[in-house]
C-alpha cells in the first residue's frame, strides 16, 4: 500500500492545529512534509517491521554503551527546523541538543532535526519520495543519514555539505564522526 498524500496549500494548518490532528487520530501515522502536503502513512508488512526493528536495536544497544544521546522510533514525529513534520524509521539526537530542548519541547513533536537518521524503504515505497524527505533532513541540519534501500540492494549515504554516496550490498556503514565506533553490516 503507498502513502496518500493530500494537498494542504488551502488549508495551511498550523504546528499547533496539525500535532492536534495527529492527537485525534493516533491510530493513523501522519507527516507533513516541508511543502505542506499531509502524508498518510500505511502500515509496513512484517519483513519491513522486523527489519526496523532490528535496525533501532542497532542504534539502541551502540547509544547504552555510549550514552552520547537518545534515540526514536518510527511513531516520534520531529518538527524539522526547515518546514515538514517527518518521523524516520530510526533517529538519534545528540545528548546536548536534546536537552537543550524544554520539557514541553520533549514532550510534543520536538522542533529538532535529528544528527542521524535511517529511512528504510519497504516493498510498496516508491524511492523518490524518500529521497525528498531524506534532502528535508538535509536541510534541517541532518548530520549523517542513511536510506536503505533492499529492493536494488542499495544504501544511500546522506552527509551534511557533501554530495550522496551510493553503496551496494553486502556493505558495511560507519557511523563515522557522528556515532563514532558504530558499525552496520547489510544485508539485514
Amino acid at each position: 500500500m503507498m502513502p496518500v498524500i493530500l494537498s494542504l496549500n488551502a488549508v495551511n494548518l498550523t504546528d499547533e492545529q496539525f500535532y492536534r490532528l495527529c492527537q485525534a487520530n493516533r491510530d493513523v501515522p501522519l507527516e507533513r512534509t516541508a511543502k505542506g502536503d499531509l502524508v498518510i502513512m500505511p502500515p509496513v508488512g512484517g519483513r519491513s517491521g522486523n527489519r526496523e526493528a532490528g535496525l533501532i536495536s542497532r542504534v539502541w544497544a551502540w547509544n547504552e554503551q555510549t550514552q552520547l544521546g537518545q534515540v526514536f522510533s518510527s511513531s516520534t514525529v520531529f518538527r524539522l527546523p526547515q518546514g515538514g513534520d517527518r518521523s524516520p524509521d530510526v533517529a538519534w539526537v545528540k545528548r546536548d541538543r536534546w536537552e537543550a530542548l524544554t520539557p514541553e519541547e520533549q514532550e510534543v513533536f520536538p522542533p529538532i532535526c535529528p544528527d542521524f537518521v535511517i529511512e528504510l524503504r519497504s516493498r510498496t515505497d516508491s524511492l523518490k519520495p524518500l529521497q525528498e524527505k531524506m534532502q528535508e533532513y538535509l536541510n534541517s541540519g541532518l548530520r549523517l543519514g542513511w536510506l536503505i534501500n533492499p529492493q536494488d540492494e542499495q544504501i544511500e549515504v546522506y552527509r551534511a555539505g557533501q554530495s550522496l554516496e551510493v553503496l551496494q550490498f553486502p556493505v558495511s556503514v560507519s557511523g563515522e564522526n557522528v556515532l563514532p565506533g558504530f558499525i552496520l553490516v547489510l544485508p539485514l
